[in-house]
């Protein structure tokens, strides 16, 4: 498992939906193991309540369809698979993520210097 820096998790909660866009995108998957699949890339804070409300919502939008599968181990899981939309989001919110993440890595590196106060 990836160890993770600590980060805030408010910035976390806007990537929920763009990081399981990514996962479904590289292989159909249901709940359960796309949880599994966030903790084992280091985002252990994603919980089961965190990732089916935010399956809920892309599927609500239309960037994913959920399929009904039988189990023979229980009841039948509900697996997921990107859309066209949904790919078309995925690629929209990374792109996003890498302008933004562009510009924060040069405001840092680019502090901010007080003007001199004249007296």
């Amino acid at each position: 498992m990836i160890d993770m820096t600590p980060y805030d998790s408010q910035m976390l909660k806007g990537l929920v939906s763009f990081l399981l866009l990514d996962l479904v995108a590289a292989e159909t998957d249901y709940g359960y193991s796309l949880v599994v699949r966030l903790h084992e890339r280091g985002f252990t804070e994603l919980t089961e309540g965190t990732v089916y409300p935010a399956l809920s919502r892309a599927e609500q939008s239309r960037w994913i369809d959920a399929v009904l599968v039988p189990s023979e181990k229980g009841p039948a899981r509900k697996y997921y698979r990107i859309t066209p939309a949904g790919n078309e989001e995925r690629l929209r919110a990374r792109a996003a993520w890498q302008r933004l993440a562009h510009l924060v890595d040069a405001f840092g590196s680019h502090p901010h210097q007080p003007e001199s106060e004249e007296k």
